[in-house]
């Protein structure tokens, strides 16, 4: 069976990979178009995908001619919404209005049939997956409709699949956002002929928007046993190095858009640095880090056991080296809670409640009392017996593993039932 996979960011290569890595190693064959930045050819995940038999690797410009090249990226930066909310938001919005959805619509159309026939020369049947498609993905909405209705013309199923999980338990989490009613946002999923998500929090986004049938439950591919397993081959050597200090702290930050109190985390980092034998290691977004006010702060980058995550420094190499996780709502820290590392949920300084203490209230951290308890406590008497297992093990249970254990094969399963349908 084939399958061509869309990929963009990092978030998605990082929870679709394990998804193509088990289609493959099920028999079946694959392309992976990446429609994002091209240093992701160099990801150590896209590395390991292009060495697999039965898969091709290509950027979207190494398969459009560059005329074709330069059109569909002119037009995907028009429709781009960060590019409306800059300073040049106005024109772009003019030059929007006046090279319209009927003059893109050519170059939609061309990109798209050349990427299905690159992929599917002489197959009838198969399925196009991308990542959840939002309103207000940096791939135009319009784009990728163009695509799945051309799939679709040609006998082929789509399918939306996670690019991450839902760290927040509550929904008004972002700036602007005061109505407790369905996020439009999330209306995108429609287009597509199936939509995956990896637990019953994440579907409720969704669920005011499509059908029961429309949807799957299958857990998460990038948390679940078997990847993160073959995850500890794959992962490239940790430039961190083991020091002497008693208690490592790695924080990690959410994307700028969510609302968070940057004055008061600066507080609690320079809180816990004064701390005797802490070392202090800061997680900025993979997207939005250089946005972030924290990742400047004069400050703090002067004090000696505090430093700033470089780019080649991967979430699983600060989670492998870390005591002790602080998180702001990251789905990041769902793996130091499955491997039992310590994840202090510090839910005071964002304007969200955490999936982690909806789970599990022992890791809330409510004050900066809190903060400094649990610091003291972890220098005192170690990090061992942090949780309470039934709280633990109800997170794993609804959160990773849904069904059960077996998350990888659950959605094979799926995308062999979606190639089926497009035969019929």
């Amino acid at each position: 069976m084939k399958a061509l996979f869309f990929l963009r960011h990092y978030n998605d290569i990082d929870h679709i990979t394990p998804v193509i890595y088990k289609w493959v190693d099920s028999g079946h064959n694959c392309d992976v178009v990446l429609i994002g930045n091209a240093q992701f050819r160099r990801d150590f995940r896209i590395e390991f995908l292009s060495k697999l038999d039965g898969v091709r690797v290509a950027h979207i410009r190494e398969l459009l001619l560059p005329l074709e090249f330069i059109r569909w990226r002119l037009q995907m930066l028009l429709l781009s919404g960060s590019l409306r909310r800059s300073l040049i938001g106005p024109l772009v919005s003019v030059l929007a209005q006046i090279y319209d959805a009927k003059r893109r619509e050519s170059t939609w159309q061309r990109t798209s049939e050349r990427l299905l026939v690159y992929s599917f020369k002489g197959i009838n049947e198969g399925i196009v997956a991308f990542d959840w498609i939002e309103r207000n993905s940096v791939i135009s909405v319009e784009w990728v409709e163009t695509v799945i209705s051309m799939a679709r013309a040609k006998g082929f199923r789509t399918v939306s699949l996670p690019h991450g999980d839902s760290p927040h338990a509550n929904q008004l989490i972002r700036r602007h956002e005061w109505n407790l009613k369905p996020d439009n946002t999330f209306a995108a999923a429609r287009m597509f002929d199936k939509l995956v998500v990896p637990n019953e929090l994440c579907a409720g986004r969704f669920r005011p928007f499509l059908d029961g049938q429309a949807m799957a439950v299958l857990g998460s591919p990038r948390y679940c046993d078997e990847w993160l397993t073959k995850l500890t081959e794959l992962l490239p050597p940790s430039p961190l190095t083991r020091s002497d200090s008693k208690l490592k702290v790695v924080i990690f930050l959410r994307k700028n858009n969510f609302t968070t109190f940057w004055e008061e985390v600066g507080e609690v980092v320079q809180m816990i640095a004064a701390f005797t034998g802490v070392e202090i290691v800061i997680k900025p977004h993979t997207r939005t880090g250089w946005k972030q006010s924290l990742t400047k702060d004069a400050t703090l980058l002067r004090l000696p056991n505090v430093s700033i995550a470089g780019a080649n420094v991967h979430s699983a190499h600060l989670v492998s080296w870390a005591d002790v996780i602080i998180d702001i709502a990251t789905s990041v820290a769902f793996e130091a809670v499955k491997i039992n590392k310590p994840v202090l949920a510090a839910d005071y300084l964002h304007a969200g409640r955490s999936t982690i203490a909806d789970f599990m209230p022992e890791t809330e951290l409510r004050c900066r009392d809190d903060v400094y308890k649990k610091i003291d406590g972890f220098l005192l008497n170690g990090c061992s017996s942090f949780y309470i297992e039934e709280h633990r093990l109800r997170f794993l249970r609804e959160i990773i593993d849904v069904i059960g254990p077996d998350v990888l094969p659950r959605y094979v399963a799926l995308l062999e039932e979606q190639v089926r349908a497009s035969s019929v």
